[in-house]
């Protein structure tokens, strides 16, 4: 399956989940094998050889490719969770989204400053949970922060809320 097959697979479903909210679903492209591997290899073939030791992927709709990725590249996995979900010390962020206010966490043992970081999310809309996620992965002081989306709702602009510091890199634009 060739991207732009994987791309046409994405529904915006009106009103989610409140009142004037387009949410971009997923589900329809997971539930395509070819296309979580068109997706999923991509993004993978991106980011090898730039080092990345671990994938830190927001709750929970982010861990679906992101423990894919983390896979292929040979990375540990770390789940961005919502507050009381994670059992260890954890960095918290709490952040605005384009439909109310959300807090992330990680643990504080999850990544260490020798490690280089991807941190996937699906989509990018307001930039509220990467700005969130990007606090928190330099909070524990992190080599080098990469960003990666598989989508981004372009007119929110939430691409000039990730640092200038970290790479971003997408794969479709809504």
């Amino acid at each position: 399956m060739k991207l732009q097959q994987a791309r046409e697979l994405f529904r915006t479903i009106m009103d989610f989940p409140k009142k004037g909210i387009g949410f971009i679903d997923i589900t329809t492209v997971m539930k395509n094998p070819d296309a979580m591997k068109a997706i999923s290899d991509e993004i993978s073939n991106y980011y090898k050889g730039k080092g990345v030791t671990k994938v830190v992927a927001m709750e929970s709709r982010g861990f679906f490719f992101g423990s894919i990725i983390s896979e292929k590249l040979q990375a540990g996995f770390i789940p961005a969770r919502k507050p009381g979900k994670l059992p260890g010390e954890t960095y918290i962020a709490t952040f605005d989204k384009e439909y109310g206010q959300d807090t992330i966490e990680i643990h504080k043992d999850a990544v260490s400053p020798e490690d280089i970081v991807l941190i996937h999310d699906d989509i990018l809309a307001t930039g509220g949970t990467a700005a969130a996620a990007i606090d928190l992965i330099k909070k524990a002081g992190v080599k080098k922060i990469y960003f990666n989306t598989i989508g981004e709702i372009d007119f929110l602009k939430g691409r000039e809320r990730i640092d200038s510091d970290v790479e971003y890199y997408n794969l479709f634009h809504f």
